[in-house]
């Protein structure tokens, strides 16, 4: 009799009454950690196995369109990069961006892409796009070095004059809020999609445009007071810029427009979970 109390006192599932809205589940995503190292890795293998170059794609994306980007806007446009060698500005740009728009993306797929397991079995749906911005922050990973190969060029090698400034002990936490605005518009997206298709086409050129909205190409020195206050309401906007000031000293880091972003990260991550916890319920019988 005491044995079989100990074991109804160690349950292996405990069916309970659907969670609110609001309810993210950080325990039971965290026991289904190996999970997600499983689909981070399937993210990672599956997108390279096929190809020629493998992750070296990891390094010729951001190398070649940073040479688009020095051809068209450094010498054509002759755009203004506050001081900063054109190739480490833009560079530095396309880095952070990259990521943004591979994270969007691909959280934004989400319901979609992954229907045929969520139909068959159960774990804490969150864990997908959750999976992807760690894939996407990997692949970050690896054109942040090549970023700092190039900075260390211009730093040691090079007459021009870059700063490292305090700014750097905040990258860590720039990073997070990056991942975190991006994951929230992803799941916002990707919630909507499951009844309107439309929304990932509209995605895709949105992010082309939002681009252009953003100081990756140009400084936001540069920007007329006319539409000043238009870039800095995008929430990225402070994002790269404080990236870039942290490693060049070039650029404008504002703490006010940094705690905007953080503000509107936590809006944005929080609408999407609320949106998220309100369609997997029910969206199998939409997609």
């Amino acid at each position: 009799m005491d044995k079989l109390n100990a074991i109804e006192d160690h349950w292996t599932t405990v069916i309970k009454p659907r969670s609110g809205l609001f309810d993210i589940g950080f325990r039971e995503l965290w026991d289904y950690r190996d999970l997600l190292f499983l689909l981070v890795k399937r993210d990672f293998v599956a997108f390279y196995k096929q190809t020629i170059l493998g992750p070296i794609w990891f390094v010729v994306q951001p190398v070649l369109t940073t040479i688009m980007y020095y051809l068209v806007f450094g010498r054509i446009a002759n755009l203004p990069t506050d001081g900063v060698p054109p190739v480490l500005f833009y560079l530095s740009g396309v880095t952070c961006w990259l990521f943004v728009s591979e994270t969007l993306l691909k959280t934004s797929d989400t319901f979609i892409t992954n229907s045929n397991i969520f139909g068959k079995v159960y774990f804490p749906r969150l864990l997908i796009p959750i999976s992807i911005v760690f894939s996407s922050f990997i692949k970050f990973a690896v054109q942040f070095i090549l970023f700092l190969l190039v900075w260390a060029y211009y730093m040691f090698f090079t007459p021009t004059v870059i700063k490292i400034t305090p700014v750097l002990a905040l990258l860590p936490f720039v990073l997070l809020v990056m991942s975190l605005l991006s994951l929230g518009l992803g799941i916002i997206f990707s919630s909507l999609t499951t009844k309107y298709r439309d929304l990932r086409f509209l995605l895709t050129f949105g992010i082309q445009l939002m681009m252009y909205a953003t100081p990756v190409i140009y400084p936001l020195s540069m920007t007329s007071a006319k539409y000043r206050p238009f870039i800095i309401a995008n929430p990225f906007t402070a994002l790269i810029e404080t990236f870039r000031f942290s490693f060049t000293g070039a650029g404008q880091f504002s703490i006010i427009y940094l705690a905007y972003s953080v503000v509107m990260t936590l809006v944005i991550i929080t609408i999407g979970i609320v949106i998220f916890n309100k369609i997997e319920k029910s969206f199998m019988d939409t997609v």
